[in-house]
């Protein structure tokens, strides 16, 4: 697969690049394509420490400095001191992306009832990038050059899936959706603002699900695959890269084409 970097070459050189939730998936993803395209990586994680530290060698490896930041999107003194830290530890930060967020569909939050769900995406997901987002104004606004944010929703959000869970996701990631449109208004020119929409990607829970409905979402989708989070993660290089530097406001979907 040809990536944004190896067409672009390095689009991040001297970059510095936060990135919350990157201990695994579409984070980790993202933090790796934003080494790779010459950037200096912060990376969150809230209790995955061992994946925070493989992504951070990982990283390393890649001759890019790296740092681990312990996150919790719920806890205002954690959401309060992110900014900060990150700024200390990367000297500045150019680049926001705002990825953690709830897993309502495996793990333990699986079986929580649908309000507890719909109260630990509204907080994690909504609440939590919104607080982080003006955080992120404060930072990049008051620095010579400004910088970019990147949120992340959901395509589907577009045009609506039937069921419990999708509604809640589809109205929580609307919400980034809409609020970031609304941020990106409010802060330009200095500060970008773009939103990232995945679809179906191949994280723990397309990959834990039966082959038969594996195969009906590759059919489904005019490119014939599912996402990977390299493909989530090359979109978000491009929106921050000098490429994307007359783009603000804008909701990039990476779904291989089945919302349009």
């Amino acid at each position: 697969m040809t990536t944004q970097t190896d067409v672009m070459g390095t689009p991040l050189t001297g970059q510095r690049v936060l990135v919350t939730g990157a201990s695994s998936g579409i984070g980790r993803a993202i933090a790796l394509a934003a080494a790779r395209a010459g950037a200096d990586v912060a990376l969150t994680y809230r209790t995955n420490i061992d994946g925070a530290r493989d992504t951070e060698r990982a990283i390393v490896s890649l001759g890019r400095r790296a740092t681990v930041l312990q996150f919790d999107a719920l806890d205002d003194p954690s959401l309060a001191a992110l900014g900060p830290a990150a700024r200390n530890a990367l000297g500045r930060i150019d680049v926001w992306v705002n990825n953690a967020g709830a897993d309502i569909l495996t793990g333990s939050a699986a079986a929580l009832t649908p309000s507890a769900k719909l109260d630990l995406l509204l907080g994690v997901d909504l609440r939590g990038t919104v607080l982080a987002s003006w955080q992120a104004v404060e930072i990049l606004g008051a620095q010579q050059g400004g910088g970019v944010i990147i949120n992340m929703s959901w395509d589907h959000v577009l045009t609506g899936m039937a069921g419990r869970n999708p509604q809640m996701f589809a109205a929580v990631k609307g919400g980034v959706l809409a609020f970031s449109k609304s941020l990106a208004r409010s802060v330009a020119p200095k500060v970008r603002v773009n939103i990232v929409a995945p679809g179906w990607v191949e994280t723990s829970f397309g990959v834990g699900l039966d082959e038969t409905t594996r195969r009906e979402v590759a059919e489904s989708t005019p490119l014939k695959r599912w996402g990977t989070p390299e493909d989530i993660a090359d979109a978000v290089v491009f929106l921050a890269s000098p490429a994307a530097a007359f783009i603000t406001g804008h909701t990039l979907l990476v779904g291989g084409g089945i919302v349009m």
